[in-house]
């Protein structure tokens, strides 16, 4: 026959309870069998020191050796007896002859037998105690003798019963299991409070569930790409996933638990954001090799507990964002180049209309031998075909704006000699945002103008724009390269992010990026140069 299941408890309490439970059953069951085994023989040991203290009392008393002289000792004695077992609270006092015959006993019907039990040793002078079962049941009992002068006149006898001394027992184990009752009734209450106020911090999870959620929370964890930084109170990492150490470059999880965010090497308006009280909204951040967008959230219950940080890497789309920009550049050029083109066209037309056909020749070959001899000289000066695309569409943009765009006589960079380890579009993120940035600064300046220098040597690329615009600030030019810094006022998409990307590209290629005041013809303005080292030697002599 198979016995039914019993129920398990579900919660994390009625666990414990159950546990405990059965702990102090088993400590109470163990301890009630030992105080049991332990205070019965205390008990007998007990019973046997009083019956022997009542009957070497009784013994000792001269009005017992006085009524045994008597005819009839019976008469005197029982009465005696019967008051020393009421006030020594034992339960039989048998006073006999030294053969052994009762002069009393609790049962009158007895009187005149022989006693029951074993009276050899109190007939030689000795007392001694043993366990029998006589008239009234088993006993623990006393027996000593009665001497009168040197002489034994009679023998007595007390005792009490065993189940008396069972009973004594029992009412000190029973006093135990209720103390057990007890203190199990008051771990029940402390697991009824405790269990109902951890059901409030789990919200109402048992042990399986939580164990469930954190498989999933740390499953969730390393699935997600985006970075996820919780801090606590103190504003210390107290949970980093993988995505968020990769965003950050900090170390191993192991490392990274624990540590201040003033202590993971950041940059400072970065760390600032983090340690901000403040929530913060798909703010933009650079570090040395990403483009972040941070959203920060503080976690609330009656008191700060921490924050949680979300990260997204916008590294590939801000430089898609920016070769739209240029594309978006390179279009409205073409535009404006396709307005022109028309109004010359027309102007060829009307001519020939007029009839003066070599003035319209003339006209034509000037504006075409023009536009072949700019794109003839950034070709010659630049070959690699991305930055010359990049230099014939800047130089238009900066037409229409009224800022000419030239390139130094001292540029040559062929195709070709670029390694593999330096990309075209970082090349086009550095020179197109220094081209842009220095655009900026020309344009409503006499004579705007902006003059790049590109060429290459054996070691490394060289890439300088010089504007005729109002220079920098010396005090501004360790901040012109942080993300926010602009002098001019804020558009739509925000402005000073443009310097921030160049400063980030030149570092991940190990190069530098320095800001001088330019001297040329006495204009001043400002010069931006960059100076990216080359991994593989170049072919020839830049």
């Amino acid at each position: 026959m198979r016995l039914p299941a019993l129920p398990r408890p579900r919660s994390l309490a009625g666990q414990l309870f159950a546990m405990q439970a059965v702990l102090i059953a088993v400590v109470v069951a163990g301890y009630a069998l030992f105080t049991y085994v332990s205070d019965q023989r205390q008990a007998e040991d007990a019973a046997a020191r009083q019956a022997t203290a009542v009957a070497r009392s009784i013994a000792d008393s001269p009005s017992v050796r006085a009524a045994i002289r008597t005819a009839d000792p019976t008469a005197r004695l029982e009465p005696y007896a019967l008051q020393v077992m009421r006030d020594a609270n034992v339960d039989f006092v048998t006073i006999m002859n030294p053969s052994g015959i009762r002069w009393t006993h609790p049962d009158r019907d007895q009187i005149g037998r022989r006693f029951l039990g074993n009276i050899g040793p109190a007939q030689r002078g000795r007392t001694f105690t043993e366990t029998y079962t006589g008239t009234l049941g088993a006993s623990v009992r006393a027996v000593t003798p009665i001497t009168d002068h040197g002489r034994i006149v009679g023998l007595v006898s007390a005792g009490i019963k065993v189940e008396t001394i069972s009973a004594r027992v029992q009412d000190q184990v029973a006093a135990l299991l209720a103390v057990a009752g007890g203190t199990l009734l008051l771990g029940a209450v402390g697991t009824y409070v405790i269990n109902a106020r951890l059901r409030r911090h789990t919200h109402g999870m048992n042990a399986t569930e939580l164990s469930h959620m954190h498989d999933y929370h740390q499953a969730a964890l390393h699935a997600v790409r985006e970075g996820l930084l919780m801090l606590d109170g103190q504003y210390r990492v107290a949970l980093i996933n993988d995505g968020g150490r990769e965003l950050l470059g900090v170390g191993p999880e192991e490392e990274a638990i624990g540590r201040s965010v003033a202590g993971l090497g950041l940059p400072a308006p970065l760390t600032g954001a983090l340690l901000s009280a403040e929530p913060r909204v798909d703010e933009v951040h650079l570090t040395e090799s990403r483009v972040l967008v941070v959203n920060t959230s503080p976690v609330s219950g009656g008191e700060r507990r921490g924050t949680v940080v979300t990260l997204r890497d916008v590294t590939e789309l801000q430089s898609l964002m920016g070769e739209l920009d240029s594309e978006r550049g390179f279009t409205q050029a073409l535009r404006s180049q396709a307005h022109e083109a028309a109004n010359r066209l027309h102007t060829v037309v009307s001519l020939i209309e007029l009839g003066r056909a070599e003035e319209a020749v003339a006209f034509a070959t000037a504006e075409l031998e023009l536009a072949q001899a700019l794109t003839d000289q950034v070709v010659a000066a630049v070959r690699e075909p991305v930055l010359a695309a990049l230099l014939l569409g800047k130089t238009a943009q900066a037409n229409e704006r009224g800022v000419e765009l030239v390139v130094s006589p001292d540029s040559r960079l062929d195709d070709g000699l670029l390694p593999e380890s330096l990309s075209a579009r970082d090349l086009v993120t550095i020179l197109g945002n220094l081209i842009d940035n220095a655009v900026d600064a020309a344009q409503g300046s006499v004579r705007a103008r902006v003059t790049v220098t590109a060429y290459a040597t054996a070691a490394e690329v060289v890439l300088r724009v010089s504007d005729t615009g109002p220079g920098v600030d010396p005090d501004h030019a360790g901040l012109v390269f942080q993300r926010g810094f602009s002098t001019k006022p804020a558009g739509p998409g925000g402005r000073g992010l443009g310097l921030a990307l160049v400063r980030q590209a030149v570092h991940r290629h190990e190069g530098t990026l320095t800001v001088t005041e330019s001297d040329e013809d006495g204009e001043g303005g400002a010069v931006f140069e960059v100076r990216l080292p080359l991994r593989t030697p170049l072919g020839g002599s830049g």
